[in-house]
């Protein structure tokens, strides 16, 4: 087992959640209790072994209104278990458990110190700007005796200058807004207006969009900006409608997104919406209607996890039909947590079992140009790994087309 440096003081003690309940060392009394059942109500049924490779996730299981965090773990624990079946990495299995944060940064900071009481090697793909810039801006990783494997949302005050210990996997989102506007040029658009969320993300999006877009030919930029709320959607979506672009993007949380274009096509707007990779179709055709959400474009940052021909989406396809065969309908999330879980695992197996945050970072960024299966990462150059960004567009049956 991993000994725990002193700098962790309060987490240098690690519960035995695999006891029936909380009477082991390191749960007493009334503290212990209490974090016992926060744990294990977020916990999977099957604990972990003392000697168990543990990967911990903090995500939104509650309080957003979309299947991210779910989809991600499910994709993770896949790969994990089938790496298990082999054999796991270094003869020891990779044991995954999950804390909710409900979707807010002080929920994050709440569950953190519960996550690092397990003394996991990793988190994976944390989601929320909130909860992540208050991850970077606290330094809260600064003493964790850990790496963060990739992160959503893909916003570059996340990634510069970021945090040494946390890998983004997905490309980020100046390179959606890049593949956006260069969408928009080749149908002949040259007008865009931006309806954004009071958000950090809906804000430097639009700042982004406003540098970039006069190198792609545009020549008008606006944005109306609104808060998550019908009667002010209502608004924003009218003034939009008034402003008479060409095209609109949306920027926000995935259910802004998607209320904001069903209010865009109740206001009659009827010309080119596209929004960000957060954004699924089932949530969109849920919420606006399939006539709504027809044509609309959605920046994807992972290949089509149910498309043919990329070894990876053979393998990843192969992996939840075995160890996930409940899901019958594969997401971009499903996929990024099981491409999360398998560029931990490689480093894992790179550092030969080393699974300091110092030999891990170290795996990462000396494996150079990885490719799994048509979809490639790279590290060496610092710690955004992907640069892979296509369009996708909402058919009339409500599914998606790339």
């Amino acid at each position: 087992m991993r000994k725990c440096p002193a700098p962790w003081g309060l987490f240098a003690r690690r519960p035995a959640l695999h006891d029936a309940a909380p009477r082991r060392q390191g749960l007493k009394g009334l503290v212990g209790w209490s974090l016992w059942l926060a744990l294990a109500g977020s916990m999977p049924a099957t604990a972990w072994a003392a000697d168990d490779w543990v990967v911990g996730q903090i995500g939104p299981f509650t309080g957003l209104p979309s299947p991210d965090a779910p989809d991600i773990q499910a994709g993770a624990k896949a790969y994990f278990d089938q790496v298990n079946k082999a054999g796991g990495v270094q003869g020891r299995r990779i044991s995954l458990f999950t804390l909710d944060d409900q979707f807010n940064a002080d929920g994050f900071k709440a569950a953190l110190p519960k996550a690092l009481e397990n003394r996991p090697i990793a988190l994976i793909s944390p989601v929320g700007s909130a909860a992540l810039s208050t991850l970077i801006k606290e330094r809260l990783l600064d003493n964790a005796n850990l790496v963060v494997i990739n992160a959503v949302p893909g916003a570059d005050s996340l990634r510069n200058p970021g945090h040494p210990k946390l890998f983004h996997i997905r490309a980020s989102d100046r390179q959606q807004y890049a593949r956006m506007l260069e969408h928009g040029r080749t149908l002949g658009m040259s007008t865009v207006q931006v309806l954004y969320q009071e958000l950090p993300i809906g804000q430097q999006g639009l700042a982004a969009l406003k540098e970039m877009a006069p190198g792609y030919g545009y020549t008008r930029v606006e944005g109306t900006q609104s808060k998550h709320d019908d009667a002010q959607l209502t608004v924003a979506a009218k003034e939009v409608r008034a402003a008479d672009a060409q095209s609109v993007i949306v920027i926000g949380s995935p259910k802004f997104m998607a209320d904001a274009i069903k209010q865009l096509r109740d206001a009659g707007y009827s010309r080119s919406v596209m929004a960000l990779s957060y954004l699924s179709a089932p949530l969109l055709v849920k919420v606006a209607g399939e006539a709504a959400a027809r044509g609309v474009g959605i920046a994807q940052t992972y290949p089509n996890p149910n498309g043919r021909g990329l070894p990876l989406q053979a393998d990843f396809q192969a992996t939840m039909a075995r160890h996930a065969p409940e899901i019958k309908t594969y997401t971009a999330f499903h996929l990024e947590g099981y491409l999360s879980a398998r560029v931990l695992v490689e480093a894992l197996r790179r550092s030969r079992g080393n699974a300091s945050p110092e030999a891990l970072m170290d795996a990462l960024r000396s494996a150079g140009d990885q490719d799994f299966g048509g979809f490639r990462v790279n590290f060496s150059k610092g710690n955004s790994g992907s640069q892979w960004v296509d369009m996708s567009v909402v058919d009339a049956t409500g599914k998606l087309r790339y």
